[in-house]
């Protein structure tokens, strides 16, 4: 088949070594990579100072110890090197048949316990050197045992030395010492022709022992992280917890500066109309009356203006002002009857001379009395209720007291905003408040609100 006139041809070649050489750069990359994580972990600061830390106060192994020995029992990690570099010296010693004390057996057995002893303070080093005492051992002791390529102090002190190191250090630590571990060991053997039973030996126990060790200081590393994300959970929910208290602090101040707004800016009203209107009801006032009288009208106009623009501030952009006047003590009997259709049995006591109190103080015990009935018709359902009312002459004392809850319907739980709010009118007026359990297992709310006496009251007092 030919091609037609004016439309080359074009053959295309599919070479099949074209992605060799991207394949070897990424090898390359790959050994490299391998090369450079081996000398960070293994070569460079090799020497450094990474002494092994003591056990953590709160940690699992301390808990069955006595309290009085918890702080020495710290140093336990310490303490099991020790003993484990004692028990590879005494074994170097027995190992060369000089238990007795002989000079080459004690040599042996110190040199196998050296890079034990060494992980306490450089980990990294005491491998090297483990690494290096192998060697030593094998010439000194194989006189001995004829041990090859390890002797039995040297493989366990080899043992030892790995764990504690992949105890302290990432997994790939683990895996570069087993690796060199086990190709320097190949190598020797392979030279010699024998010690191929220690080799395998040590490649098994090893990989065991390693994997063990990673998984421990993996499992530790994760108890560490849960931990301090707890923590920070902890502390993230006790801010949350705070600023919500703050948070309900404040709504419950608006909400009270939004109540006597009306009834101070209604007694202002009342003020600036009387001073306007009370040059009228005198004949023929004197010009000094009439000055004063108009001083006093500017200046509650002047606070009225300042007290709308004030509390305008903490006004919402839906709030509306309430038709009716704002409720007082008087309008407690009302109270009572809607709790009582409410299914709350609900009764009244008030001792004392009953008189009338300032605005803000009739406001704020209604409101105390209407969030403590509140409170028992969603927490004690079916419990029965007192409000005790006493007009004394220092001010006004309040009680409601419930009994526990009696009825089928399940209490709901509360986040305390009702109890915060009391607190604040009570605080706002320089008063006192307890609330908690009663000794029948309900719950009582006394607050005590102080007023001044009026002049008349005094003078009833006194006489």
């Amino acid at each position: 088949m030919t091609t037609p006139p004016g439309r080359p041809s074009t053959v295309v070649c599919v070479d099949q070594t074209a992605q060799t050489p991207q394949g070897a750069r990424t090898e390359a990359r790959l050994i490299r990579g391998g090369l450079g994580a081996l000398r960070a972990d293994l070569f460079s600061g090799a020497f450094a100072f990474r002494p092994l830390p003591p056990l953590e106060p709160g940690h699992r192994a301390l808990r069955r110890i006595p309290e009085q020995y918890r702080e020495r029992a710290r140093w336990l990690p310490h303490g099991l090197v020790v003993l484990a570099a004692v028990f590879v010296f005494l074994l170097g010693i027995a190992e060369s048949g000089s238990y007795g004390g002989d000079l080459e057996g004690i040599t042996v057995g110190f040199v196998a316990a050296l890079p034990v002893l060494l992980t306490l303070t450089r980990p990294v080093a005491a491998f090297w050197l483990s690494v290096a005492v192998s060697a030593v051992t094998v010439l000194v002791g194989a006189a001995y045992t004829g041990a090859f390529p390890w002797t039995a102090a040297g493989f366990l002190a080899h043992l030892v030395v790995m764990t504690q190191i992949a105890l302290r250090s990432r997994p790939r630590v683990a895996v570069e010492m087993w690796l060199i571990t086990v190709g320097l060991a190949a190598l020797v053997v392979a030279g010699e022709g024998h010690g191929d039973d220690a080799l395998m030996a040590m490649l098994v126990l090893a990989a065991f022992a390693l994997a063990a060790a990673v998984s421990v200081g993996g499992w530790n590393t994760a108890r560490q992280e849960v931990a301090v994300k707890e923590a920070e959970v902890a502390t993230k929910e006790a801010d949350t917890l705070a600023e919500r208290s703050k948070r309900t602090r404040l709504e419950e101040r608006t909400n009270i500066a939004r109540e006597l707004h009306d009834v101070v800016a209604h007694h202002m009203s009342v003020v600036a109309i009387q001073a306007e209107a009370a040059p009228y009801r005198v004949e023929n006032p004197p010009p000094e009356l009439e000055q004063a009288f108009a001083t006093i009208r500017e200046n509650a106009v002047a606070a009225l203006t300042e007290l709308r623009r004030v509390l305008g501030v903490v006004r919402a952009e839906d709030y509306e002002a309430p038709d009716a006047p704002q409720p007082t003590l008087a309008d407690l009997d009302a109270l009572l009857r809607n709790v009582r259709e409410a299914g709350l049995t609900a009764d009244k006591t008030v001792t004392g001379a009953v008189r009338e109190l300032p605005p803000g103080v009739e406001l704020s015990a209604y409101r105390i009395v209407q969030e403590a009935l509140s409170n028992t018709l969603r927490h004690a359902p079916g419990a029965q209720a007192k409000v005790e009312v006493a007009y004394v002459l220092g001010g006004l004392g309040l009680r409601v007291v419930n009994g526990p809850a009696t009825g089928l319907v399940k209490p709901s739980p509360g986040a305390g905003h009702g109890l915060t709010g009391m607190r604040e009118r009570v605080a706002m007026l320089g008063g006192v408040m307890t609330a908690g359990e009663s000794a029948d297992g309900g719950y009582e709310v006394s607050a005590f609100l102080p007023v001044e006496p009026a002049a008349g009251d005094a003078g009833a007092e006194t006489s």
